[in-house]
């Protein structure tokens, strides 16, 4: 495969999965947005604020293409530990998803300037390992994207109730309240049954 093709699909699928991300914040307020949905605190907003961290990191920092002048104390070596993970009452919306799509021109850039081949170093990887190449990092970035947009869908469920994909392509089976509330009671009971026939 040509290598212009190679970055073209995985940059179609690291963008599928930027969007799907972002999209999980439409509509909701500020509270819903950033409050914890589970007993470790996984709430959108903070998706979103780790994964333009992330993004900064493996497409900045390991190709030496640094993104912060002064970097916020969040991104810096150090900092409290899970603070790239929620947005404080003084970082909005738009500043983090301002950040967010920054980073993807930066991250961008980036891809779009090396081969995929190239060789980085990846600062907070153990010494003996730091080495990578680019096509590595864009494999590890998109699997981790689509590993936290599907944390987003799971949250956002918990929150309203809106499912789906993506934006127009919901990739549900079609059904009404009643027909999730029939399918949801036939999982519950088989799960039941299967926990009843071990004992």
């Amino acid at each position: 495969m040509i290598e212009s093709q190679a970055k073209a699909d995985l940059l179609h699928y690291l963008q599928a999965a930027r969007e799907a991300l972002l999209w999980k914040l439409d509509g909701l307020s500020e509270y819903d947005i950033r409050r914890p949905r589970t007993p470790t605190g996984t709430n959108l907003l903070g998706l979103v604020k780790h994964i333009a961290g992330v993004e900064l990191g493996y497409f900045g920092d390991t190709f030496g293409r640094r993104f912060f002048d002064e970097p916020p104390s969040w991104y810096r070596e150090g900092a409290e530990l899970g603070a790239d993970m929620w947005a404080t009452a003084d970082e909005s919306r738009e500043q983090i998803v301002g950040l967010y799509r920054q980073a993807w021109k930066h991250s961008d850039t980036t891809i779009a300037t090396l081969p995929l081949d190239a060789i980085g170093h990846v600062p907070w990887w153990p010494e003996e390992r730091r080495e990578t190449t680019l096509h590595h990092v864009l494999v590890r970035v998109i699997a981790d994207t689509h590993r936290h947009a599907g944390h987003a869908d799971i949250v956002r469920e918990l929150l309203d109730g809106a499912v789906g994909w993506s934006q127009g392509n919901d990739n549900m089976p079609p059904g009404d309240e009643s027909w999730w509330e029939n399918y949801r009671n036939q999982l519950e009971r088989a799960a039941q049954e299967a926990e009843a026939g071990r004992g």
